[in-house]
């Protein structure tokens, strides 16, 4: 049995913070601002995995009013929700993600990213897609006031 998860998130761009995106270091003058370490790509896939499993969302397995999650590793998040997929009988099938970022350019980014989030998750960088896209300088994203991500995940029965 396969099943299907949707993720979204979005966070807003400040100056003086680091920018953490599939748990990568992005060299950037300005950062995301969270609860956590604010990786919006790992969100949106936390966020798919626990849909495609019907086991909630980011906010219900690590909530932003808890203080253990203060600065939290994104990274770590992702590590917990998936170990928490498999206990419930599923393994990813892949993930497909897109960043909408009009700065910093991040194709150069995206093969580390990648990467990090294949380790993570224990599974063959083939599985693994992250795609960039601006918004031709529309919306939040645009004006370089945010970044957001969409992230599908597809999941089957163990």
């Amino acid at each position: 049995m396969m099943r299907v998860g949707f993720g979204y998130d979005l966070h807003r761009l400040e100056a003086a913070i680091p920018m953490v995106l599939g748990g990568v270091n992005v060299p950037h003058t300005r950062g995301l601002v969270g609860h956590s370490d604010a990786d919006v790509l790992t969100h949106a896939i936390i966020d798919a995995l626990l849909g495609a499993a019907a086991l909630g969302n980011i906010g219900t397995l690590f909530p932003d009013d808890d203080p253990a999650y203060e600065n939290a590793n994104s990274i770590e998040m992702l590590r917990i929700a998936y170990k928490r997929l498999r206990q419930a009988g599923y393994k990813l099938v892949n993930i497909d993600s897109t960043i909408v970022a009009q700065q910093p350019k991040l194709s150069p980014y995206l093969e580390e990213i990648c990467e990090s989030l294949a380790v993570c998750l224990g599974v063959d960088r083939s599985a693994i897609s992250v795609k960039v896209k601006t918004n031709e300088r529309v919306g939040a994203e645009g004006r370089e006031e945010a970044i957001t991500t969409y992230a599908v995940a597809l999941i089957e029965r163990l």
